[in-house]
C-alpha cells in the first residue's frame, strides 16, 4: 500500500529526533485518548490509555498504559480492576458509561522506567492519584473508543 506524498520536501522541514523516556517521578496529566483492544491471544480486551503531561519540562508529552479488563487470569482483571477505580476516583467519574467520560480530567500519574533490552527503555505508569494529592509536578531536569468500550462493560462480568 502505498500514499501520495506530492508536494512534500523534506528539506524544508526540520525532522523529528524522537524522544527519551520521563525520568521516573509524579507528573500532572489527563487521559486523551482510549481505545477497546484485542489482547494478542484473542482471547481478552484492553483498555489502551494515551496520557498527556499538562506542564513543566516535559508538557504535551505523551505516556501510554494498557488496562486488561478481560483476561483469562484472574489476577490481571482484579489488578486492572483496582487500576480502573484508581483513575474513576482521580477524576471524579465513579460510574462511567464510556472511556471518554475519563477524557480531559486532570489527574496525577505516577511513572516509572521500564528496562528492556529487547525493545529499549520506555515509562509505565505505576498509579493514578487525584490532581491535588501529594506536592506539585516535579520540574525535572534531563541531561540529554468508545462504542467498543461500552460492549466490553456489556460484556464484562463486573
Amino acid at each position: 500500500m502505498s500514499g501520495n506524498l506530492s508536494g512534500f520536501d523534506a528539506s524544508q522541514v526540520e525532522p523529528n529526533q524522537g524522544f527519551d523516556v520521563l525520568p521516573a517521578g509524579e507528573y500532572e496529566a489527563c487521559i486523551v485518548a482510549s481505545q477497546v483492544k484485542p489482547t494478542k491471544d484473542g482471547a481478552g480486551k484492553y483498555l489502551e490509555l494515551e496520557l498527556q503531561i499538562l506542564n513543566g519540562q516535559f508538557q504535551n508529552r505523551k505516556v501510554f498504559d494498557r488496562i486488561n479488563l478481560v483476561n483469562k487470569n484472574a489476577k490481571a482483571v482484579e489488578i486492572a480492576k483496582g487500576t480502573l477505580s484508581a483513575i474513576c476516583r482521580a477524576v471524579g467519574v465513579l460510574t462511567p458509561q464510556d472511556s471518554s467520560e475519563l477524557h480531559n480530567k486532570p489527574l496525577r500519574i505516577k511513572v516509572s522506567v521500564r528496562k528492556s533490552e529487547e525493545y529499549g527503555d520506555g515509562n509505565e505508569v505505576k498509579a493514578y492519584k487525584p490532581r491535588l494529592a501529594g506536592p506539585t509536578a516535579p520540574m525535572m531536569t534531563q541531561d540529554s473508543p468508545s462504542p467498543a468500550y461500552q460492549q466490553l462493560r456489556d460484556s464484562s462480568p463486573f
